[in-house]
């Protein structure tokens, strides 16, 4: 369901207001954050209401009334996640804050999914080296009874992509549901094993909600496109209007798979929130998924007031691998949103496949654009040719048949089109602002359109300018594979480094988000416009959103390829083999054809078949993490409280810099620094030697210089020195890369320094 009417929603709110002045103007929602729970993983109804029950009495304390609390309290959380959400008055959460064994309290703010729509693994896991090679996959049997969850707008359940055809019985581990009380049609199988929603978080902010929120079904397309990306089964003949035609499949084509329905129609811009995203965290974990893919995320907060961090740790703690979304606020510098370093951060970068759609000038240049327009003109023909500025200026009639020229920005891009076809434009050819570069997106316009990059469209507007009759033709839609180069950042990719913690370079990785085509809802149109009655069963869309579900795919093989590795591991698996070069054996650039830099792709573009067979990982046991947290300030009892067992923070505090991460941070170099790694053997025996690119200005010592690996499991410390050759020469951010080999694997961590 969407707010169709703006104007009736502010009606309705306004009215909600002046009823509930007395209480709406001092309560707002809150998540009171206990730590973990301390009981086994069986839980009896019996357990869960004396969980419940201690919530209302521990609010009931602040209160003064049991009664009062049991109203307030709208989520208990019973599962692994200790802690409840409620409606409370300001000072009454701050009195609640001071409470020693409350570890935090904090608004159930709203976030925001990571995709750009057409707004501002195919499923085959694309290309540019995403694709697993099919021994790969079988050696994997395809991500076979991994299970994947997917926090997100729900799912489609009749989409082709969630099949149970030739599955086999559901895991006997599998402790879900399918949550369709309300909704009778909703059905789950051997493919979609489960489904639930959680919206009283929602609720608390727009207030009552009807039954038609009680589903797990997807209204928006947004989780149906990223669940299937991740663990889609096989779909021949997908397409988007016939472009882009093939086999649709999910980076774990038989993974089984979960959803869990935490966002909801925009409210102030905010889709999910934290009330229901720790229920959902609390619930997966409890329902036995191996991986969890997150595309939402918001404002960068401390770990213990971020819902997402929470949830994640709590999964991580269990054997859970959690991949998020990187945020689609680029190109700027520090707009990155999952920091945390027991998640997977992902970025958005291309993929080797256009939709080209040529602009034809009337002086003959022609200049490459992309489109799905499901309709087109006549290739040979020309018509008028003016910019929106000019027809807005000139007060064009919709009697003249003109092709439009818009400059992208401030709103929809499909948006720009349906405006141009109001205003009697038969086709309309939508330029990049400088800003975003040479991306370009191919969305499904409702008119001829065409997307074309920052220089194309200062070409076209200086041919509008400088002739006195302008015109052009829009060409017919292709598809093109294999174009180069790719991949190429994203510019909307948020970018690090983390302003919460510059130690830990993020994001992890990048891998494709550009143009996916992945399984839709059919409740919208591919443009989730109102006006747009189309129906499609794939959608192609863009965003951070769309290449974390790539990773999630991988790390789907990889858990099942390899079940006893930790999250860590899979991360390292995944960060250390990926490649930092495109198609043309040169450097990934960013969006304007700049070299990138690790603060946009981490430690590189995704490589799944290197992926699988790393050589060495970089692990990391669970109290890393807690003496990380530890050594940014927080207190040993809060910190023990947040794990719920027995530990004390180590005396004196680790570096952060000493976190055994794939990547090496140094934001604040003053002389030397030494900082320890320790690496696992997960491959065969065998004598690595250290490579080291040095970052300008910088040199780089590693000690030992070799290490001989007997038997697998094996584990060995090393020391990196980081001294300052040219303290300007790292005034700013400088870059290199410390690569262990042995002839046959690369483990490549990035080097990243500034100094003090």
């Amino acid at each position: 369901m969407r707010l169709s009417s703006p104007a009736l929603f502010l009606l309705s709110f306004l009215l909600l207001y002046i009823v509930q002045r007395p209480t709406f103007a001092t309560q707002k929602s809150y998540v009171v954050y206990l730590g973990a729970h301390s009981h086994g993983p069986e839980l009896s109804s019996v357990d869960i209401n004396r969980i419940t029950e201690s919530h209302y009495e521990f609010l009931g304390s602040f209160l003064a009334s049991l009664d009062v609390a049991k109203e307030s309290i709208f989520y208990s959380y019973t599962r692994h996640i200790n802690g409840f959400a409620a409606t409370l008055d300001d000072q009454v959460a701050a009195e609640i804050a001071k409470h020693p064994k409350v570890v935090s309290v904090f608004l159930n703010k709203g976030r925001k999914l990571h995709t750009t729509r057409s707004w501002d693994f195919i499923m085959e896991l694309n290309h540019v080296g995403s694709n697993p090679s099919s021994s790969i996959w079988k050696k994997a049997r395809y991500g076979e009874d991994t299970i994947i969850g997917n926090l997100d707008t729900g799912v489609w359940p009749k989409s082709r992509s969630f099949s149970d055809e030739k599955l086999g019985p559901i895991p006997s581990k599998w402790k879900g549901i399918c949550q369709n009380d309300t909704d009778s049609g909703f059905h789950c199988n051997r493919k979609l094993i489960g489904a639930r929603y959680f919206n009283k978080g929602y609720a608390s902010v727009v207030g009552p909600l009807n039954s038609s929120f009680n589903t797990p079904r997807d209204n928006d397309g947004h989780g149906t496109h990223t669940l299937s990306t991740a663990g889609g089964n096989f779909v021949s003949g997908a397409s988007v209007f016939g472009f882009g035609k093939g086999t649709a499949r999910g980076g774990s084509p038989k993974a089984r798979v979960a959803a869990y329905k935490v966002c909801w129609p925009p409210v102030g811009g905010n889709e999910c929130f934290d009330a229901d995203i720790v229920a959902a965290f609390d619930m997966a974990i409890h329902d036995g998924v191996d991986v969890l893919s997150v595309s939402l995320g918001g404002q960068p907060t401390f770990f213990f007031n971020d819902s997402v961090a929470i949830g994640s740790f709590h999964a991580v703690k269990h054997g859970i691998v959690v991949i998020c979304s990187a945020g689609n606020s680029g190109p700027g510098a520090g707009t990155l949103s999952n920091f945390a370093p027991w998640q997977i951060t992902v970025g958005a970068s291309t993929m080797d496949r256009e939709f080209n759609s040529y602009v034809i000038l009337g002086n003959k240049v022609q200049l490459k654009g992309q489109s799905l327009s499901s309709t087109a003109l006549p290739s040979n023909k020309f018509y008028p040719l003016i910019s929106a500025a000019d027809a807005k200026a000139a007060n064009v009639s919709a009697e003249e048949a003109v092709f439009l020229v818009c400059l992208r920005g401030q709103n929809a891009r499909v948006d720009k089109g349906l405006q141009a076809q109001f205003a009697g434009a038969l086709g309309m050819i939508l330029a990049n602002n400088e800003i975003n570069g040479n991306e370009i997106t191919a969305d499904a316009h409702v008119l001829p359109a065409t997307h074309v990059n920052f220089t194309n469209g200062v070409s076209i507007f200086t041919y509008i300018n400088r002739t006195k009759s302008p015109k052009a033709c829009i060409t017919r839609v292709t598809t093109l594979l294999g174009t180069k180069p790719a991949p190429f950042m994203a510019a909307f990719s948020s970018k690090g480094p983390s302003t919460i913690t510059p130690e830990i370079l993020k994001p992890d990785i990048t891998a494709p988000g550009v143009n996916v085509i992945a399984a839709y809802t059919e409740a919208q149109g591919p443009t989730n416009q109102i006006f747009d009655k189309r129906r499609v069963k794939f959608n192609s869309v863009s965003g951070t959103s769309m290449s974390c579900p790539h990773v999630s795919g991988i790390a789907g093989l990889l858990k099942t390829l390899h079940p006893t590795w930790s999250p860590a591991a899979i991360k390292s698996a995944i960060m250390t083999t990926a490649t930092i070069l495109d198609n043309n054996g040169e450097p990934v650039m960013n969006a304007s054809y700049f070299k990138a830099t690790p603060f946009s792709y981490g430690a590189g573009h995704v490589r799944p078949n290197s992926a699988m067979d790393p050589g060495l990982v970089y692990d990391l046991p669970v109290n890393d993490y807690l003496n990380f947290i530890c050594a940014l300030g927080y207190n040993e009892t809060l910190v023990s409280i947040f794990s719920d067992d027995p530990y004390n923070c180590p005396k004196p505090p680790i570096s952060l810099t000493n976190l055994n991460y794939p990547s090496i941070t140094v934001p604040k170099l003053s002389h030397s620094i030494t900082v320890t790694r320790k690496l696992k053997n997960v491959g065969s025996p065998g004598t690595y030697r250290a490579d080291v690119q040095e970052p300008s200005g910088i040199s780089v010592i590693v000690k030992p210089t070799s290490m001989k690996f007997k038997k697998v499991g094996e584990e060995k410390t090393f020391y990196v020195t980081l001294k300052v050759k040219e303290a300007k020469a790292a005034e700013d951010y400088v870059f290199g890369n410390l690569i262990w080999s042995d002839e046959k694997h690369y483990v490549r961590s990035p080097i990243v320094v500034k100094t003090a």
